[in-house]
């Protein structure tokens, strides 16, 4: 067998493989035999079939599979022999292979396309700069989460006529249209000009309105005239919006009931404790929408600044291959930058993940499993209930529905790629800048891909 790599540039290349008869005849006639072993065919013994009765029957089925094993792994074999970095997998020539005459042919020849990466480099140094965006807590966030919470736990009541503040259900429908479908208003979100018109309303009562100009919140419009929030955002008009039920919430005052319905029995007893708890809840929630800001802030950096020459043909031809006939070229048109943007992100991480070397282990894999599980029934608890048999059930849960490991590759990469955040954290500059959750929304929209 002769295998040699024709490299057409520095990013494309093509795999070609000579094979003859000696390389793979002797697993063809072994293969032939341990057929004829076992098959059972009408007129001879198990075990008693000639040959080459079994070459007149199968012959051509076992040659090609032979063959084709041969193949396969003496590719992955080069590429992993002589170190190539290969980006998606080799695309076999087929209109080459489909010249192929098995019946007479002898000697065979085979290409692969490969799309190749030139080594690069990973600036993995304090040079690096990137801005994280811990939100303050300030008194507005305290302040409307407090009443979020009151609110919430508060008396509900149907009154007849409604006022500032309360929820309005019924029927909505654009003007000129005759569809009609069941809404919710939040009266507390209603711009401040236009609430006189939702004060004063009955059962049956039916108002006309602007919808640009009551609300500017793309979730109250989505729930108003029933679309998404995308939809929402760019919704205009006027609509017709007939009553059917009022309801109204009644604030609740601070106090030990609803600190335990909040926080569970007595977690906190007082109200400073109480608003020092929401505080940290919100610290805590805050602190975890920071750090996936800052990934994807790390993620951006590297894509942007990382030179690595790709090989795109390859990667588009590679695409629509390997996708069942879901990536066409309009769809490639629209979204390659971002499968070309994740392949360079999976490069720079693996790249850092070999120079730092990165590992997961299998016990790491398990424990991340058992504390997840652990987690989800209440605490340590479990286990200890469970004993022998708790590994079962972690053994069980990361084979996943199909029993081949679905979970456990999920549970693995996540674990690497917290391994590789967290190396590069160490070695770069994060520079904080403390923003307001207005402000801090304004970024993560604008990271949003």
């Amino acid at each position: 067998m002769n295998i040699t790599l024709d490299k057409q540039s520095a990013t494309d290349g093509l795999i070609k493989i000579q094979l003859s008869e000696s390389d793979y005849q002797p697993k063809v006639e072994e293969k032939v035999r341990d057929y004829a072993r076992k098959a059972t065919i009408k007129g001879f013994r198990q075990g008693k079939v000639p040959t080459g009765v079994i070459k007149k029957m199968y012959g051509k089925g076992i040659l090609v599979e032979e063959v084709n094993h041969i193949i396969s792994h003496s590719v992955s074999d080069y590429i992993r022999d002589n170190k190539l970095r290969v980006l998606g997998d080799p695309l076999p020539n087929h209109e080459k292979a489909n010249t192929i005459d098995w019946d007479f042919q002898k000697d065979f020849e085979f290409e692969f396309q490969i799309g190749l990466v030139e080594d690069f480099t990973v600036d993995l140094s304090n040079k690096v700069k990137v801005t994280s965006h811990p939100i303050e807590v300030d008194k507005k966030v305290m302040d409307d989460t407090l009443e979020d919470i009151k609110r919430r736990y508060g008396k509900r009541t149907t009154p007849e006529t409604s006022e500032a503040g309360d929820n309005l259900f019924g029927e909505i429908n654009k003007a000129g249209s005759e569809e009609k479908h069941g809404s919710f208003l939040r009266t507390d979100l209603v711009e401040k000009s236009q609430t006189k018109k939702f004060v004063g309303l009955k059962k049956e009562d039916t108002i006309e309105f602007d919808i640009e100009k009551v609300l500017t919140d793309a979730g109250a419009i989505a729930q108003l005239i029933n679309v998404s929030e995308d939809e929402a955002k760019n919704a205009t008009g006027k609509y017709s919006f007939k009553v059917t039920s009022i309801s109204r919430i009644e604030p609740v005052e601070p106090n030990q009931e609803l600190f335990d319905q909040v926080f569970g029995k007595d977690v906190v007893t007082t109200e400073e404790a109480f608003l020092n708890k929401i505080k940290e809840t919100i610290s805590s929630n805050y602190d975890r929408e920071t750090q996936h800001l800052l990934d994807h802030e790390i993620q951006h950096y590297y894509v942007d600044h990382t030179k690595i020459n790709m090989p795109e043909g390859f990667l588009k031809t590679w695409l629509k291959a390997t996708s069942n006939g879901q990536v066409t070229d309009e769809v490639l048109e629209k979204e390659f930058h971002s499968y070309r943007d994740s392949i360079k992100w999976d490069l720079v991480k693996n790249k850092i993940a070999e120079e730092k070397g990165i590992k997961v282990e299998e016990n790491e894999v398990r424990e991340k499993a058992k504390q997840l599980i652990m987690d989800q029934f209440g605490g340590p608890a479990i286990a200890e209930q469970l004993g022998d048999k708790f590994d079962a059930i972690v053994t069980n849960y990361l084979a996943g529905k199909d029993g081949k490991g679905e979970t456990y590759m999920q549970s693995y990469n996540q674990i690497r790629h917290e391994k590789i955040l967290n190396a590069i954290k160490e070695n770069i500059t994060i520079e904080e800048k403390k923003v307001s959750l207005e402000e801090f929304r304004k970024i993560a929209e604008s990271h949003r891909h």
